[in-house]
């Protein structure tokens, strides 16, 4: 199942951090990161992204659960 992968632009604060561990799923603007797709097969290093994203502002949703940031 694929995951969705989405950017609070609230909360976004453009440290760069999810661009840099996947590249080909967030991409940096100006003022906030967003994603690059709205879905994207399953990836560990998605989940990372969403794990140190300094503001929390990535969340990852398989299906109707939200599977990231995980619980530390």
């Amino acid at each position: 199942m694929a995951w969705e992968v989405r950017v609070d632009q609230n909360l976004c604060m453009a440290s760069g951090m999810c661009a840099a561990l996947a590249p080909e799923v967030f991409v940096l603007g100006d003022e906030h990161a967003r994603t690059r797709v709205s879905e994207t097969a399953p990836d560990d290093r998605v989940l990372e992204a969403a794990d140190v994203c300094p503001a929390q502002a990535i969340t990852v949703h398989e299906g109707s659960r939200v599977i990231g940031p995980r619980p530390d």
